[in-house]
């Protein structure tokens, strides 16, 4: 992509619950895995009955990133994928797992 496309692209967060069967299933593993294949910043963790992701990036990504989410790992089962859009803050210089 050139220099002009990328001033072009909407940088988003994106706040992403997964819920299903989502633990013990690699699924942290595999969304880390997604995330720096894409460029995706942020973070995952295990909340009590769901993954919670924080991720930043262009809007687009983000976007590949949610579908990636909602197909899971492997061994997951992916019930509900919710989103929220929020402002990107650059907070990030890398994709990690929150324990």
């Amino acid at each position: 992509m050139d220099e002009i496309q990328s001033l072009f692209r909407e940088r988003a967060r994106a706040h992403i619950l997964v819920h299903g069967k989502v633990h013990g299933v690699f699924f942290r593993d595999y969304t880390k895995k997604k995330a720096d294949e894409l460029g995706i910043t942020g973070w995952v963790k295990n909340t009590d009955g769901a993954v919670e992701v924080v991720a930043e990036g262009d809007k687009t990504t983000l976007r590949k990133f949610i579908l990636e989410c909602q197909k899971g790992s492997p061994l997951a089962k992916v019930e509900k994928v919710d989103y929220t859009w929020e402002d990107f803050t650059g907070k990030f210089d890398r994709f990690f797992i929150n324990y």
